[in-house]
Order: C-alpha cells, then structure tokens, then sequence
C-alpha cells in the first residue's frame, strides 16, 4: 500500500491528500488520457536531491506534446512544485508522480475539449522490485504479449492509456512466478519489461535496445548508458534477439521504480552463473554512490530540495 504524505499539488495549490479528487466522469479514468512521469528524491548528506528532475520535466512535457495536451504550466512551474512537493512533505526519500490528465467535459474520443489538469504527489517507497532484488537480481519470463507496432501508438510518450499493455504484461509474469516480464517487438526482438528497459552484456559489451523497438526512452537508461561509458565499457544501440538473452554473461534491466536490477534468470534459463554479474555492480555502485552524494556529482543530475 502506498504510505500517505501530507500535500499534494494540484492544478496550482497544495491540498490535503486526501482532498486531491476527481470527478468520476474524469476523461482520463474512462480512456487512458493522461501522461505522467516517475521521478526519484534520494536522500544526501546535503538534504534530499531530486535524481535527473530537467530530464524527467522534459519527457512529460513532449509526452503531452505527442499527445496534443498542452499543459498549463511551463516547465519551470512544474519544476518548482516537483521540489515543493518534496520539501512540503519533509519527504528524505521519495517516489515522485506529475500527471497531466483530462478532465471532465465530454466523453468524445477526441478528447481536447476536456480541461487539462495536472496533479503531483510524493511518498516513500523502496525499490519496486524489492530491496533484495538489487543485490540478488530477479527472475523473469519472456512475456506473449508483444510491445505496440509503428503507428499503434506513441512509444516513446509516457501515456498513461499505453500502460495497460504493461500490465498485462505484468500480469502474466507475476502468473508464471516471475518478478518481471520482457516484451518483445513487432518483429520479434527484444523491446523492454512492463515498465522498465533492458541491457545485455556480452563479451565485455553492453548492448541495448534501440528506441524503434518501441521502448520508453528511459531517464535511469540514459543515465546508465552514460555511466558505463565513463568507465569505459563500450555500449550498442541495436536489435537484440531473444535467445541472445539467454547465452548472455549478464542481464539487467533499469527504471526509475527498479533503479538497476540484476536478472537472474529469463524464462528459468540462468543467465552468466545465475547471481549479479561484474558489470551490473560496477554500473550499480556508480550510480547509487552518485545519486546517495557520496562521490561528485559530474553530470550534474541532482537537484537540491532546500
């Protein structure tokens, strides 16, 4: 169950948690119309820092975009109450979820009479995979339910309509005894988990796939790619087939939610010796040693919460 902060920011205001509702002809309850982001506070020597927040601002506002949902606030606003949302609550560390949806006005399946709202609310959450599961990696199934095809839908959009295919996708591998699912493409190639991307190590390479194999263009992917090759470890955008993931010596899959998470296994078949591999800790240690402000952030991705 998610635990309750104080305030949630909404449409402009900071309101009760409780009192943060919608009407129950909300558009975006009936057809999927929303778009959102999930964005992670960690916790510093400095205070809490919001991990790579211009990146993730950046992402809802062309999700709105491709999507035809101006939002009605600029980035620097929304911005501004993602940090405020944080401090307000006297959250250390936290999970971070701006959505934009429309309202109530109509039922039409053009939906741009209806109003635009946007909401943001944080609470403390551990890793969506488990604590354990970042040490001791997770089991996962090759899921039967395929990624969307060109021209379907919107990919790259963090559109909330689009997350049913995920949960299906979930669905099916919590069914099956799997922590996670992975989705391959319409032409049958490795795409992403139900909401987390992948990358697969092998012969001292990291591939992953590309954005045409309908995968979210991921912030903790761009991050992770950006870290292994400061440590010098080569990494290639390309089609991925399933068996390669078999015969990997490493998989791992990132997210917001997941963070970077080790795979154990994919369809029972052990993956490397079956446990986290060299490269997923020497990326993981990076990345949480930077996000946690022990070592210097050089990218630049932490905003302070004062």
């Amino acid at each position: 169950m998610i635990p309750k902060s104080e305030f949630i920011w909404m449409d402009g205001k900071m309101v009760a948690w409780d009192a943060a509702t919608v009407h129950v002809g909300t558009h975006a309850l009936h057809y999927g119309s929303s778009v959102f982001e999930g964005i992670r506070a960690y916790s510093t020597a400095q205070g809490p820092a919001v991990f790579c927040l211009d990146q993730h601002v950046e992402r809802l506002f062309a999700s709105c975009k491709m999507f035809r949902m101006p939002v009605p606030f600029t980035p620097a606003e929304i911005r501004a109450a993602i940090v405020q949302v944080v401090r307000d609550n006297k959250l250390k560390s936290c999970y971070i979820r701006p959505l934009v949806f429309r309202g109530f006005d109509n039922f039409s399946l053009d939906p741009r009479r209806n109003p635009v709202q946007v909401a943001i609310f944080a609470f403390e959450w551990g890793s969506y995979l488990g604590n354990e599961s970042i040490e001791n990696g997770v089991d996962v199934g090759i899921s039967t339910w395929r990624r969307m095809a060109p021209d379907t839908g919107a990919a790259l959009g963090k559109i909330g309509g689009q997350y049913v295919n995920s949960q299906f996708i979930a669905m099916e591998a919590a069914d099956h005894g799997y922590q996670e699912g992975i989705a391959l493409d319409v032409s049958g190639n490795v795409s992403e988990g139900s909401g987390d991307n992948i990358f697969v190590v092998a012969d001292g390479t990291i591939f992953t796939p590309p954005l045409g194999s309908s995968i979210l263009k991921g912030v903790t992917r761009y991050a992770t790619i950006t870290l292994a090759r400061d440590l010098g470890l080569p990494v290639s955008e390309q089609n991925i087939p399933r068996e390669m993931l078999y015969v990997a010596d490493e998989v791992f899959i990132t997210g917001t939610a997941a963070e970077i998470v080790p795979i154990r296994s994919v369809d029972r078949v052990s993956i490397g010796g079956g446990a986290r591999g060299a490269i997923t800790k020497k990326i993981q240690d990076e990345f949480f040693a930077i996000v946690s402000g022990r070592v210097e952030d050089r990218h630049h991705w932490l905003t302070r919460v004062g």
